[in-house]
C-alpha cells in the first residue's frame, strides 16, 4: 500500500511543528519573546521566499492578478500566523513546552469546527469522535504532576 503524499506532508509538517516549540523554549531563555518571534519570522519568510524561487513558484503570480479574494486570504493567514506565533512565545516563556504544545494542538479541533461551522464539510461521527479524543487528550497532557 502507498502512503497519500499529503498523508507524507501532513506527518512532516507535524513534526516541523513540534520541534518548534522545543527550539522556542530552548531559545527563549533570558530573550524577550517578542523578540524571538520576530527574528523566527524574518528567518522564516526567507527561507520561504527562497525555497519558493529555487522551485519556481513565482512563474504563478499572475493567478493572483484581480483576485482580491486571495490577496485578502493570504493576508489574513499571514496575520494570523504571525499572532499565533506572538501569542505561543509568548506562553513559552511563562510555561513549559510539555503544557504550551497540547493546547497550542487545539488548533485542529477548532479548525474542524470552523470547517463544518463556515464552509459546509460534514465530519464523520468517528472524525468527531478523534476530534474529541484531541481535546481530552490537550487537557489531560496540561495536568498537574502529581
Amino acid at each position: 500500500m502507498q502512503i497519500p503524499l499529503w498523508l507524507i506532508y501532513a506527518i512532516l509538517a507535524a513534526a516541523c511543528a513540534a520541534m518548534i516549540s522545543i527550539l522556542g523554549k530552548l531559545g527563549l531563555k533570558g530573550i524577550n519573546s517578542d523578540l524571538a518571534t520576530a527574528l523566527r519570522s524574518i528567518v522564516q519568510a526567507t527561507f520561504v521566499v527562497a525555497f519558493a524561487a529555487i522551485v519556481g513558484v513565482f512563474r504563478h503570480a499572475s493567478q493572483l492578478q484581480g483576485n482580491h479574494k486571495a490577496y485578502l486570504s493570504i493576508i489574513g493567514a499571514g496575520v494570523l500566523g504571525g499572532l499565533s506565533w506572538i501569542f505561543a512565545f509568548r506562553a513559552l516563556a511563562l510555561a513549559e513546552a510539555s503544557k504550551v504544545a497540547p493546547i497550542d494542538k487545539l488548533s485542529m479541533p477548532m479548525a474542524v469546527i470552523l470547517a463544518f461551522v463556515l464552509l459546509g464539510e460534514r465530519p464523520s461521527g468517528v472524525n468527531w469522535a478523534g476530534v474529541g479524543l484531541i481535546v481530552v487528550g490537550a487537557y489531560l497532557a496540561t495536568l498537574a504532576k502529581s
